[in-house]
């Protein structure tokens, strides 16, 4: 059985870990191993030992603030889970959202829900139907919003 490894924060607003995990339990069988960290610059290493423990992915769920200090702390830690991904040869998908992507808490809510269970779908992709990513190639995907669809030539 694929492994899925959950690490979260507890400086995010929202379970984005519970909804990406409710979505992957809809669409297929894998087991999870969850983590929390306090914040995003904690989720490169806590990652990295999910991959070593078995792991076969990791998501990785931050909500950054909205201060240029949140987003250069985000930057980074984006940076370690670039890392991680490249010392373990395995994928770690990032799921940030940041505060100011919304207006207000309930628009950042349903926000951080579409992002996190939009992702899962991601991840079952890339475990059991790698070929569904290769159709949607070039097609404008973003993953929380509406879609920017494909440009033409």
């Amino acid at each position: 059985m694929k492994r899925v490894g959950i690490v979260d924060t507890t400086f995010a607003r929202y379970d984005m870990g519970k909804a990406a995990m409710d979505e992957l339990k809809r669409l297929c069988s894998v087991k999870f191993v969850r983590r929390t960290v306090p914040g995003v610059k904690n989720l490169p290493v806590e990652a990295k030992r999910l991959l070593d423990e078995g792991c076969d992915i990791v998501m990785a769920f931050g909500m950054p603030g909205s201060t240029p200090i949140d987003k250069q702390c985000a930057h980074e830690a984006s940076l370690g889970l670039i890392w991680t991904q490249l010392l373990t040869n395995k994928h770690v998908i990032e799921v940030f959202v940041f505060e100011d992507e919304a207006k207000n808490d309930k628009e950042l809510a349903e926000l951080a829900d579409r992002r996190a269970r939009e992702h899962a779908l991601n991840v079952y992709r890339l475990l059991f139907k790698p070929k569904e990513l290769e159709k949607l190639a070039g097609t404008g995907q973003r993953e929380g919003g509406p879609d920017a669809g494909p440009i033409g030539r």
